[in-house]
């Protein structure tokens, strides 16, 4: 998006003559519509607002330097309502950077804390200075600055995939722990540069979407520590400094006021591969904390606007991070939509999945509302249009939606009770059978209502809170001492299964049957109704030694070990190849064309005095072809062997098994080649084990 175009029409009504001079800078009164620091021909407009502040001083900066070069007072008659803007001419965007100083009262009872004393970040900041080096602390007296970015990225003709939910396949990934390891063989480890140079990888693997852990400037060393001489630190980066500015550390190298055009690069890349990009956004709280948190941004602009306050003037902590933004707040839900439309046009994002949406939905008292009006707005925004908007639909205050999460048809949600239904089912609770049919075909008990659809739902059964796949059958209990809170942190119900030792061993009939209970548990995931979602790794078995709740380990422990990539390279191909059943047929995501063989549409059988195998049939015809197409999702959890018998198929046709998680019919558990037909009528299937089948012409 082109910054002329933006501010063609304000610009057109004002007579670019200097009005004033303050100490020494030609001036005159701005651009009040335009929010942040934006660089127009002449020099730099800047607009910032304060509903409680009584004056605003614009604080200017040489690079590197702790104090202001210049302080400009917003004179009295540059401010309109609440509203101060000032253009400075002959500005150069790359001299400078910038901050500003609020006075007004002080009362922290009442949530004012404005001190004339305290240099500010601007809200609306497109970059954030002094954040370029990951891992560098700030030294006692340094304050957040910000620096004018001047958009000029060349998109060329590339457009969106604008894939449907439930088309897609979602992969969840860090950007530094994706590539920082040195096995990852990249040029640039840790950054936006060395994800791009992934992606040939996620193409051969098959997924169409990467959701990205925060890439808002955050700083990392907020919390920084030393456990057992090791550094820990915000890792994960869930603790935003702001919102409008992206990770400056994330990339490969310095982008002095052109900051976010690496990450542009990688989405336009991503694009051009047929893959969405979708963002991890945490409106819920910020990196300021609570009473004894810094003030740098919003506690110094409008304290108690930003933040949902208590009546004696402290934090509601609904977001178990010290503070919770205000988001039903008019300023705030302003705030929020005008950034969402910013990382919608400026960086062309596909997505973004909202962490602990329930606060997003929470009156300015912290109770729930019904329809609240900022995911309204959100939902009906028409840049928003076309963008994927996935809520997390719980929050560290109790309040849990999954199912119920208000939507008007526009929301999807993280589907927790998929999470933890199938958990149960798949470690071998098979009398849960019924349960994970439900979840399996789509949640329709949680979704069926209201016009929602299966496409509301994200199933995981792995993310980025949690064990990770591998881990989820190699520890039965959570390992997270090194994280410095004596194990107290992360969850405990973890519903998971060591399969009879903890953690690693030699055994190879353990570690035999931990594979093959992965290999189910991606069955199982690509085969469901819905969009699935999973962790980068978990498609190689990456472990994280039984933490659950890494967000602080910047090392070996989040960081992907792609040596396990050729370890366990036979996951990897059975993952592809799950995959490959997922696309290759419409009838497994989504309502197809009737099946003209008469069966319905989804057919389950559950396990009876027969069988305790759980059986899912889809049956249709592919939108784009006339040919029936029927899938069959066998799982047995139990552990013995069991035997069913799959639905009748006319003569010219037989089933075939594409994917075998127990090897009994192809090794490896996918094709070979050749097409193998279970012997008879009777499918055999191995204990704790899935299989899937195709029905095929006997006659191609």
């Amino acid at each position: 998006m082109e910054t002329k175009g933006l501010l063609e029409a304000p610009i057109s009504r004002i007579h670019m003559e200097p009005m004033d001079v303050i100490n020494g800078f030609e001036v005159r009164p701005g651009m009040y519509e335009v929010n942040g620091a934006t660089a127009i021909p002449c020099g730099v407009n800047f607009t910032v607002y304060s509903y409680g502040a009584t004056s605003c001083e614009l604080l200017l900066f040489k690079r590197m330097e702790a104090e202001p070069y210049a302080v400009l007072k917003f004179p009295e008659n540059y401010k309109i309502g609440k509203v101060y803007s000032m253009i400075v001419f002959g500005l150069n965007v790359h001299d400078f950077e910038y901050a500003y100083r609020m006075d007004g009262p002080y009362d922290p009872r009442e949530g004012l804390l404005f001190n004339k004393n305290n240099t500010l970040l601007d809200i609306y900041a497109k970059a954030v200075a002094g954040q370029r080096l990951w891992g560098i602390p700030q030294m006692e007296g340094d304050v957040y600055r910000a620096r004018v970015v001047k958009d000029d990225f060349d998109w060329k003709d590339s457009g969106q995939p604008l894939i449907p939910m439930e088309d897609l396949i979602i992969y969840e990934m860090h950007v530094r722990g994706f590539t920082k390891h040195d096995s990852s063989g990249v040029a640039h480890p840790g950054t936006f540069a060395g994800l791009k140079e992934k992606i040939p990888y996620l193409k051969e693997l098959g997924i169409n979407a990467v959701e990205l852990m925060p890439i808002f400037e955050f700083d990392e060393m907020r919390d920084y520590r030393v456990v057992d001489n090791k550094p820990v630190m915000n890792y994960w980066g869930y603790n935003t400094v702001c919102f409008f500015a992206p990770n400056t550390s994330y990339t490969a190298k310095v982008e002095y006021n052109k900051e976010g055009t690496e990450l542009k690069e990688l989405i336009s890349a991503l694009h051009e591969n047929g893959i969405e990009c979708i963002l991890d956004v945490v409106f819920n709280h910020t990196a300021e904390g609570d009473e004894r948190g810094p003030c740098f941004s919003f506690k110094g602009f409008d304290n108690n606007i930003y933040y949902m306050l208590t009546p004696d003037g402290h934090y509601y902590n609904f977001s178990g991070c010290g503070n919770t933004l205000n988001c039903n707040h008019p300023i705030v839900q302003q705030m929020i939509l005008e950034c969402l439309r910013y990382w919608t046009t400026a960086y062309h994002v596909d997505g973004f999945r909202f962490d602990l949406a329930s606060i997003l939905g929470r009156n300015e008292d912290g109770s729930p509302m019904s329809k609240p009006p900022l995911l309204q707005s959100l939902a009906f925004d028409p840049i928003l249009g076309s963008v994927k908007l996935i809520a997390e639909a719980w929050d560290a205050g109790g309040l849990y939606q999954v199912g119920s999460f208000p939507s008007w048809n526009r929301w999807a949600e993280w589907n927790g009770r998929y999470r933890d239904d199938l958990r149960n089912y798949l470690k071998g609770d098979y009398s849960m059978s019924h349960t994970a049919a439900t979840r399996i075909t789509g949640s329709l008990d949680m979704y069926g209502k209201d016009g929602r659809g299966c496409e509301a739902s994200v199933n995981f059964l792995n993310c980025h809170d949690g064990f990770t796949l591998w881990d989820l059958y190699s520890y039965n209990e959570k390992h997270n001492e090194a994280n410095g809170w004596g194990n107290t942190d992360g969850s405990s119900d973890n519903r998971s299964w060591n399969c009879g030792a903890e953690g690693e061993t030699q055994n190879e009939e353990i570690l035999a049957l931990r594979r093959r209970l992965a290999k189910n548990a991606v069955t199982v995931l690509m085969l469901s109704r819905g969009t699935p979602m999973f962790l980068a790794g978990d498609e190689f078995l990456n472990t994280q030694f039984g933490n659950n709740n890494a967000y602080c380990q910047d090392n070996e422990i989040s960081w992907l070990d792609w040596r396990f990539l050729e370890k366990n390279r036979e996951h990897f191909e059975y993952m592809k190849n799950v995959i490959r059943i997922r696309k290759e047929h419409d009838v497994v995501r989504k309502s197809a064309k009737s099946c003209s063989l008469g069966y319905p549409e989804i057919q389950t059988a559950e396990p009876d005095n027969k069988t305790k195998i759980l059986r899912v049939i889809y049956a249709g015809r592919n939108h784009e072809d006339t040919n029936d197409d029927l899938v069959c999702l066998a799982v047995n959890v139990f552990w013995e062997w069991q035997e069913f018998e799959p639905p009748a198929l006319p003569s010219h046709m037989m089933w075939q098994v594409e994917a075998d998680s127990f090897g009994n019919y192809l090794p490896g558990g996918i094709p070979g080649g050749l097409a193998v037909e279970p012997a008879g009528c009777r499918v055999q299937m191995g204990p704790r084990s899935t299989l899937v089948l195709v029905a095929h012409n006997r006659y191609r």
